[in-house]
């Protein structure tokens, strides 16, 4: 049996917005896998060659830092910052400066953590 990587689920209070945010900030479509349900939004598709965002609705507000973060792959740092910032998301003020790229810690719309790095040009993708 093959086991493939499908997805992440994200707890959120606001799937749609959530899914609009991100579906920008990756160039990927938004689904309409749950149809009309505003308890769930998706970014891609089961059927896509990527695997898919959902967004589920939660009760209870981010509590603390994530323990799995996005990392976000970009060709200019200070466009993809602006482009969040744009969207709704905000810088978290932590920059890493590391011999292989530049890695910026933001915050989407309702402050989950996720990284958006830009790799230098000797960079090599595994």
């Amino acid at each position: 049996m093959a086991n493939r990587w499908s997805g992440v689920t994200i707890d959120c209070a606001d799937p749609i917005r959530m899914s609009i945010f991100w579906a920008a900030v990756l160039g990927i479509p938004a689904s309409s896998e749950h149809g009309d349900d505003p308890a769930w939004a998706t970014v891609g598709s089961r059927a896509g060659r990527l695997p898919r965002l959902t967004f589920q609705r939660v009760a209870e507000p981010k509590a603390g830092k994530v323990r799995i973060h996005l990392d976000v792959e970009v060709d200019d740092i200070a466009t993809g910052r602006r482009q969040v910032e744009e969207l709704g998301g905000r810088f978290s003020g932590f920059r890493h400066d590391y011999d292989e790229g530049v890695v910026l810690n933001m915050l989407d719309p309702e402050g989950h953590e996720f990284c958006l790095v830009q790799y230098f040009e000797n960079h090599v993708a595994d």
